[in-house]
């Protein structure tokens, strides 16, 4: 009896730990806590200068987001995660304009001349992969740019469609990354 209540403590233990490491990775990867730089420059091969969040992920911008509306939540939000900061939006090595605005889960999102910025998923710290994705979530596409130091959105479309197709509603696709969009979304 006292063996198995050691591995059941054991276990549960194991778990809580595990979800807590979670729970602190997943809120250092979304939110830019007050002190730190949120927004600063760094060179990127093929594009240049281009602005990355304090973890070091490019920042990303949309066509369909307005100065006072992010368009992108629920699943959206899961694979473009929308930078926020609970204090001040602060900068290093650009010009452009920081700002906030308020999501619909009452978070502050951090915009960049008055675009919502975003991190995308499947890229690392010094890579860019979404340049240039196109997608779509419910009825809302999205077209989506890095973010480049002066502040204005990429033209270029470099990582946009790497990766096999996944499923989708729309009938049309560039592109995918396998089962990365689950049933809240698709590429067209």
């Amino acid at each position: 009896m006292t063996k198995r209540l050691l591995i059941l403590v054991s276990a549960i233990v194991a778990v809580v730990l595990t979800a807590a490491a979670c729970g602190a990775r997943a809120a250092a990867t979304n939110v830019s806590g007050t002190g730190s730089t949120t927004v600063a420059t760094r060179q990127i091969g093929g594009l240049g200068s281009v602005l990355v969040g304090a973890t070091g992920l490019p920042l990303y911008a949309n066509l369909q987001d307005s100065s006072s509306m992010s368009h992108c939540d629920g699943t959206c939000a899961t694979i473009w995660k929308p930078v926020t900061v609970t204090g001040k939006a602060t900068e290093s090595g650009t010009n452009a304009t920081l700002g906030t605005i308020a999501r619909a889960d009452g978070t502050k999102q951090v915009t960049i001349d008055g675009r919502p910025v975003y991190t995308f998923v499947e890229d690392h710290p010094g890579q860019v992969t979404g340049n240039g994705f196109h997608d779509q979530f419910g009825s809302q596409r999205f077209t989506w740019h890095v973010v480049l130091g002066s502040g204005a959105m990429s033209a270029t479309s470099q990582g946009g469609s790497a990766g096999a197709s996944s499923g989708s509603s729309s009938g049309s696709q560039s592109g995918g990354s396998g089962g990365l969009y689950g049933s809240g979304g698709s590429r067209y």
